[in-house]
């Protein structure tokens, strides 16, 4: 992910491979994480949508958007938002909020794991992409994949990243101001849940066909230009999102349902809200994310 954004995650480090003289291969999935870092060229997000949202429909994206937001202004363990975040100072990787968030992650990787993994074959069904044999086997390796991942390792240098590297599919790495920055566990299923959708995909691209049905049908819906690695974050912070709610629904509290689901996208309430090649920028994935998953949108706003 790109950290969320260097992205990657919230979420965004992006899925990039390099070749090296001695064949190192790295996935940097952080859909978390700030583009100003990257070298990515800025680009418009406008595209032409030929599939269109109602009014109605539009308006309640803005207002469960505008939600999100002001439920993290009075959330004690809302997200810091990923540009804040970037401009923190470098954070020991045993410091108090490293350590605990080193903790939590580790803790809730199995659990994660696991729901990403409903939700996965939940968006490749709703997507009608379960029929064949080929779709059916490339989702079965990649769950084979997610399956395997065991440790959280945190990373001063990362910072405000979280990332993967292919050689050691089992290990998702977080930058201790990104660990420091998600104090709720629904944020941290939300990034752990991005990272493992970057470990199934792999090298071989296994989900490519999942990312670009999401990235056409969200072209469509907002207008966005999403295809290619964009389309990648962006179904990698979709099933984030999914993964989350299902968290919610596993840990009832008493706390209001409109803020527990923020938390997945807190994250991207940005003062400078910029995007890039591979990235929309935060909040225009708000808004993506919130026309895909409409049910998201009516719980935000109405609280139920």
């Amino acid at each position: 992910m790109r950290g969320f954004r260097k992205h990657t995650g919230n979420c965004r480090s992006i899925k990039s491979v390099a070749i090296t003289l001695v064949l190192f291969v790295t996935l940097g999935s952080s859909s978390f994480g700030i583009q100003q870092n990257r070298g990515s060229r800025r680009v418009s997000d406008t595209s032409h949508p030929r599939e269109r949202l109602s009014p109605e429909a539009r308006e309640l994206i803005e207002l469960a958007s505008v939600a999100v937001c002001k439920e993290r202004m009075g959330d004690p363990k809302a997200s810091v938002p990923i540009d804040d975040m970037q401009s923190r100072p470098s954070l020991p990787v045993r410091s108090p909020e490293a350590v605990a968030g080193a903790k939590r992650a580790q803790l809730l990787l199995p659990i994660a794991r696991g729901l990403v993994i409903v939700s996965l074959r939940r968006l490749a069904k709703e997507y009608s992409l379960n029929k064949t044999r080929a779709e059916i086997a490339r989702v079965k390796t990649a769950i084979a994949r997610i399956s395997a991942v065991r440790v959280i390792r945190p990373d001063v240098d990362s910072r405000d990243n979280a990332s993967v590297f292919l050689q050691d599919p089992h290990t998702i790495i977080f930058g201790t101001i990104f660990l420091a920055g998600l104090p709720s566990d629904e944020g941290i299923v939300s990034v752990l849940a991005h990272e493992l959708v970057h470990i199934g995909d792999g090298g071989e691209d296994r989900l490519r066909f999942l990312f670009k049905s999401v990235g056409v049908r969200g072209s469509e819906l907002t207008g966005l230009k999403i295809q290619d690695q964009r389309a990648e974050e962006l179904t990698c912070d979709l099933l984030g999102t999914l993964a989350a709610r299902a968290y919610v629904s596993s840990t009832p509290s008493y706390e209001p349902l409109p803020r527990r689901l923020s938390r997945s996208l807190a994250h991207n309430c940005v003062t400078q809200d910029e995007g890039d090649d591979d990235h929309l920028s935060p909040r225009s994935t708000i808004r993506a994310l919130l026309t895909l998953n409409p049910k998201l949108s009516r719980e935000l706003v109405y609280g139920r």
